[in-house]
């Protein structure tokens, strides 16, 4: 049984630039949702006890679209609310700040190209920090695609450019949730991790298992 993740803060510790209201509701009904729907969908596809992110996987090479965009939206707003920190944190570490000077000379540059893609993606979907081939890269996924599903990415930060991420502080002004999103609550040692993991150190983020894909672990604590 896949598990909706408790955030890794207090619903109100992004305000001001994302509210209480909005973390309640886009956690508490969106993504519990997506989670209640993966579950329901793969049991149905006798694919229940995976990983999350192997079903995301096999869900799109079976071309189960039902299953797969659950079980993908049910990802990317796990990693999601790991992409954020209250505000105030640090900014990108030595070995991250080295990377993103390779690829787009500063930070400023950075914020440019990702701004560019989130403003400009139509409709739905995600914009995203990835490590690639060739080193940082900002790209985005429309609706539920995900990095998981595109060879040479590997996920370093994502802002969800969904409405329900911003209408109720924002209304339709995407530009601006974008901007302060990433000077204010991008969280720089997540993506440092991730960075890390990139190269082989140490495990990137992992959907978090339910007590029901741990079989062995439940029947000795039985």
């Amino acid at each position: 049984m896949y598990v909706l993740p408790a955030l890794p803060y207090s619903e109100d510790a992004l305000a001001p630039f994302v509210s209480a209201d909005t973390l309640r509701t886009h956690h508490g009904k969106h993504h519990k949702t997506y989670v209640e729907k993966t579950n329901d969908l793969a049991a149905k596809a006798e694919l229940a006890g995976r990983s999350l992110e192997d079903l995301v996987r096999e869900a799109h090479r079976k071309g189960d679209k039902g299953l797969f965009n659950n079980a993908a939206q049910a990802w990317n707003h796990a990693f999601f609310w790991r992409s954020m920190r209250p505000p105030g944190g640090a900014g990108p570490d030595e070995q991250l700040t080295r990377a993103i000077s390779e690829s787009f000379d500063d930070l400023e540059a950075l914020k440019a190209a990702f701004l560019e893609e989130g403003v400009g993606h139509f409709a739905s979907g995600w914009v995203w920090i990835v490590m690639a081939s060739g080193g940082l890269k900002v790209v985005s996924t429309h609706d539920a695609d995900d990095t998981l599903v595109r060879d040479g990415l590997f996920p370093l930060l994502v802002c969800d450019l969904w409405e329900h991420a911003y209408y109720l502080d924002y209304k339709n002004d995407r530009k601006a949730f974008l901007e302060r999103w990433f000077d204010n609550l991008a969280n720089w040692d997540f993506a440092a991790a991730q960075l890390a993991a990139s190269a082989g150190q140490g495990e990137g983020f992992r959907y978090p298992a339910g007590a029901a894909d741990k079989p062995e672990a439940a029947r000795r604590s039985a």
